[in-house]
């Protein structure tokens, strides 16, 4: 007996050694199925052969989201049983030991309800009820099921066992699906219940408003259009609609009077749409990451290869809490939100806390998955640690202090002719910084000669004087983000301000449960279906929170150059409109240009600014933009100082030499350019012409994007502006003042090797791999395409 015993736990572990030696598997896809996975035989109890693999036990929901929608069988796998272990045990772990142990089964069993089948003595079919629990109609005696386990071992893995992997009843027949002749017009031809997807959906329409009726009206239409149900989808009924209306309509966002055991209890119950969360202790303050899967989806699909971008500080003087979005761009160049994190205040620098839970949320999805850049708005931002997670360059934008800046020159200075002047000068200010020429000096001049502009000083003293060093800092060292990147986080400042803070009671914003809440429903709500292509069904419900249409960087690439006048330091743009009417833009081609529409008055980016700007470059009327500039300047940098290692620095050299001359071929190209000369001379780069068929867009490395609002660039109101006013003439020597020398000598690589050790190489060489590229041919093209 003895014996016995010995030799069956001698193949226990044998089986559990060949289990463990097996390689864990995690495809690429966002789901995927068992077709997916290269299955092992290993030998089970009773002679018995298993068939079973190693997927990451983050991945589980994963494969049984894509076994349900197998395309032979569309179904949907339950948990039929579980057990569970406490991770802390006092006992001493087996190797074959189980944290975890899940059944899934397929919905279509395994009890049969059809006539002669079987069903198990616990669980008696009764009459139909007023209330039925689950839908035993569908149970049709499907065998199909797996086995996950996850092991003391290994917790992060999980074995699954699929050794039925068939679809059929206990005779070996199909049950349910395509392949079964007697589901053929039935609900068994489908998969039970509606998809996520179509949940979302319906979830969505009904947090935003709309009528239950109307959502079944418009889905009704559309399965009579297709000529009858085909999927599980087209099944949709008035009862789950509205049973969602009336969950919805019963939800509250205060679980608790105490604002931190609301929140306690909430992510209790909200685990999947929570990436990090910490409480306040004695050593860290609050911090909760909020994502949901469908934010987790746009994060890995529009941010694989391209830009992450931060909007650092949202509802300072309103919220309890501020809100940090991380934004991607999606197709159509908008950017959305992939996660918001909530923390106070004092501690919205503290990045490096939640910054690698969300890089191994979205790593563990997709262990491909590589960011391009991350572009911040904040020059107290930990970059280091952006680096370290992210493995990527890091830019900056300016969206943010030329918003607040323009938005109060606006506000506290009512002469047109001193604001046009104050904002040319920070614009050149800036220009200069970013050049290396000068520093914090220069904004002491300024405000030296604008001493008569009180109110606009008082306020720039008093909040800017402050920061102004560590934006010098980050200027002088950081690359910039173009500014359609910047007009497209204006946008969705903008846009989520109306979608959040329309309270009536302005008391809840004092409370996180409710900012979490509102987040995870109603605004998430908004940004799902602004990339839902069905929305214009229902446009007759749009508000202003939900209306969204061409960004204001695509709507100025749309006004014909013929429409935009430049005369001396003023552009006339004809109304789109009304062609009756024009706007007044002050400073053209400038990064603070000003415009006389609404929306340019609310110290936002307009279309008519970028219009002008985009003419103003392309006739060689002003100098290039500070992206391109920072660009070609770090680009100067590695072919005179490439990196140590030979093969980094061959492969360098290689890159740089050639956009390099793509770049010369491209600028000298213009009209404004001689046909021989270099695209920018050491002595004359800032007056140098931009090139003509040049925009500025980084659609190569994901750059562009752009945020959509109904409101964007669309205000035609008029503001009455002498155009005899000095504002209208052309400063003389604006840009022929800047001496700035930038060799493009192609020194030799061994003279100018670094030392490995020093920081600016890596930055270096990482800001040319993967940093935006100036504007390409392909852009040209695209640039010349869109102004026509």
């Amino acid at each position: 007996m003895v014996v016995t015993e010995f030799l069956l736990s001698l193949g226990g572990m044998t089986r559990w050694d060949e289990i463990l030696t097996l390689p864990v598997q995690n495809p690429t896809t966002l789901e995927f199925s068992a077709a997916d996975i290269m299955w092992s035989m290993v030998e089970g109890w009773r002679d018995s052969m298993d068939r079973l693999a190693l997927i990451p036990y983050s991945r589980v929901n994963d494969f049984v989201r894509g076994e349900s929608n197998n395309k032979d069988c569309p179904t949907k796998f339950h948990v039929e049983a579980r057990r569970r272990r406490s991770p802390t045990m006092n006992c001493k772990p087996k190797v074959d030991g189980i944290l975890e142990y899940i059944l899934y089964w397929c919905s279509f069993g395994p009890d049969d309800y059809r006539k002669g089948g079987s069903v198990r003595p616990s669980r008696p079919f009764s009459q139909k009820r007023k209330t039925p629990a689950g839908r035993p109609n569908t149970k049709r005696g499907c065998s199909c099921h797996f086995i996950v386990k996850r092991l003391i071992a290994e917790p992060s893995v999980a074995l699954v066992i699929y050794n039925h992997n068939k679809h059929v009843d206990k005779k070996g027949m199909p049950c349910h699906g395509p392949m079964d002749k007697m589901a053929v017009g039935t609900k068994a031809m489908f998969a039970p219940y509606i998809s996520d997807e179509l949940r979302l959906q319906v979830m969505s329409l009904l947090y935003v408003g709309i009528p239950v009726e109307t959502i079944m009206q418009r889905h009704t239409e559309m399965v009579q259009r297709q000529g009858g149900p085909s999927n599980r989808d087209d099944l949709l009924t008035h009862r789950f609609v509205r049973r969602l209306e009336r969950k919805i309509r019963r939800s509250v966002y205060e679980l608790d009077d105490d604002d931190a055991v609301s929140i306690n209890t909430w992510v209790e119950t909200h685990q999947d749409q929570i990436f990090f969360y910490e409480d306040f202790s004695n050593t860290d303050t609050f911090a909760l990451g909020v994502q949901t899967d469908w934010q987790l989806q746009q994060m890995i699909q529009c941010g694989n290869r391209s830009l992450l971008v931060s909007d650092s500080r949202f509802g300072t003087n309103k919220l309890k809490y501020p809100v940090h979005s991380i934004l991607v761009f999606d197709e159509q160049k908008n950017a959305i939100p992939v996660a918001w994190i909530i923390t106070p205040n004092f501690a919205h620098g503290e990045i490096y806390r939640w910054m690698g839970a969300l890089y191994d949320r979205a790593h563990t999805k997709d262990p491909t998955w590589q960011l391009g850049g991350f572009i911040i708005d904040d020059p107290l931002a930990d970059v280091r640690a952006i680096r370290e997670v992210f493995k990527c360059p890091v830019l900056i934008s300016l969206w943010r202090i030329r918003h607040a800046w323009h938005k109060n020159l606006v506000n506290k200075c009512s002469d047109i002719v001193k604001r046009s002047a104050m904002a040319g000068r920070l614009g050149d200010i800036i220009f200069s910084i970013c050049r290396g020429n000068g520093g914090v000096e220069l904004f002491e001049a300024f405000l030296q000669d604008f001493i008569d502009c009180t109110d606009f000083l008082d306020y720039f003293r008093a909040l800017w004087i402050p920061r102004l060093g560590a934006w010098t800092t980050v200027l002088k060292a950081t690359p910039l983000a173009t500014a359609e990147a910047a007009s497209a986080i204006e946008s969705y400042h903008h846009l989520l301000k109306l979608r959040l803070l329309n309270e009536a009671d302005e008391n809840v914003y004092q409370r996180a449960d409710w900012l979490v809440h509102k987040l995870g429903t109603k605004v998430h709500s908004y940004y799902w279906l602004d990339e839902y292509s069905g929305k214009d069904n229902f446009s007759r419900y749009w508000r202003s929170e939900w209306n969204s249409g061409p960004n204001p960087w695509r709507q100025g690439l749309k006004i014909p150059d013929s429409d935009v006048s430049v005369e001396g330091n003023c552009a006339r743009v004809v109304s789109q409109k009304n062609k009756g009417k024009s706007h007044l833009v002050l400073n053209p081609g400038s990064d603070f240009a000003l415009c006389d529409c609404s929306w340019s008055r609310k110290g936002n980016l307009c279309k008519h600014s970028i219009k002008s700007t985009k003419v103003c470059r392309d006739r060689g009327l002003v100098q290039p933009s500070l992206a391109l500039f920072r660009y070609y300047q770090v680009l100067a940098s590695l072919v005179r100082c490439p990196p140590s290692d030979t093969l980094i620095s061959d492969h360098a050299m290689a890159v740089a030499v050639s956009v390099r001359r793509q770049l010369d071929t491209l600028l000298c190209a213009s009209p404004a350019n001689p046909p021989n000369g270099p695209a920018f001379p050491a002595s004359q780069f800032a007056s140098r012409p931009r090139e003509s068929e040049i925009e500025e867009d980084n659609t190569e490395n994901g750059v562009s994007a752009s945020q959509s609002h109904a409101a964007s660039g669309n205000d035609e109101e008029d503001v009455h502006i002498d155009q005899d006013s000095p504002t209208c003439k052309r400063k003389s020597g604006k840009a022929s003042g800047e001496n700035e020398e930038l060799s493009t000598d192609k020194d030799s690589p061994t003279n100018k090797k670094r030392k490995s050790g020093e920081a600016s190489d890596d930055e270096g060489t990482s800001v040319v791999q993967g940093m935006q590229p100036p504007e390409t041919s392909s852009q040209a093209t695209e640039g010349t395409d869109g102004s026509a």
